[in-house]
């Protein structure tokens, strides 16, 4: 007498599959741990002053400051940008709401983004820029430079991992498993920032930073087929 096969279902339980009658429908999820190899600094200048050209000349300077301290350690210009120049007037509203408000002074500023793809230099060049004068720190984040061997790695672990549930659950259920039907790829990740200075951290001399590592994610949904067995 031709047994009676079970259906077996896995699914997250944010995510629920459909199921359907003689197939297995698992998820994996493969995570490649690393140290990174490439930081992204935020930076920049900010100053006031009584003239509009006093203040956006001093941020210029100090911005200028910046971009040298990272040339001379070898980044290039392809991984330096500027960005978010603004200039502002500074208001003084007066002690009334009769009074007319006046412009008592300007305030500058601008902003550098620059990737450093040698993490070697990253605590002197930060204790040198601010040294020189740049004074807004918008954030310290890790990367990896080509993240596309993680991804591949992680994605192996993901089929990896729902061949296993697979295999479980249908020794666990007395059937036999058989061909894939389908695989479909789910979410996946790639290494995000995970550690963000603040300015005055920055600001200390010498100030220590640990890169850590990065999880690179992948997911896949497979659906099995249950063997006939005869």
């Amino acid at each position: 007498m031709r047994l009676l096969k079970a259906l077996v279902v896995v699914g997250m339980a944010i995510a629920p599959i459909a199921s359907y009658a003689g197939q297995i429908v698992v998820q994996g999820r493969g995570v490649v741990d690393q140290a990174p190899d490439m930081a992204i600094i935020n930076l920049g200048a900010r100053f006031q002053a009584h003239t509009a050209r006093e203040a956006l000349d001093e941020v210029n300077k100090r911005t200028r400051a910046a971009i040298k301290v990272m040339a001379d350690m070898g980044v290039e210009p392809r991984d330096m940008q500027t960005g978010n120049l603004y200039l502002n007037p500074i208001w003084d509203q007066g002690n009334s709401h009769n009074e007319v408000a006046r412009i008592r002074g300007y305030q500058a500023g601008n902003r550098l983004t620059i990737r450093v793809r040698d993490l070697s230099i990253l605590g002197v060049a930060l204790d040198e820029m601010v040294s020189d004068g740049a004074n807004l720190f918008n954030g310290l984040s890790f990367g990896l430079q080509d993240p596309t061997d993680a991804l591949a790695e992680a994605r192996k672990r993901a089929v990896l991992d729902a061949r296993s549930k697979a295999e479980l659950y249908a020794e666990a259920a007395g059937v036999s498993l058989g061909d894939v039907l389908s695989i479909d790829e789910g979410a996946r990740s790639i290494p995000q920032p995970m550690f963000r200075a603040r300015a005055e951290m920055a600001m200390d001399s010498g100030v220590p930073i640990e890169a850590g590592e990065l999880s690179t994610q992948a997911s896949v949904t497979i659906v099995y087929e249950i063997e006939n067995d005869n």
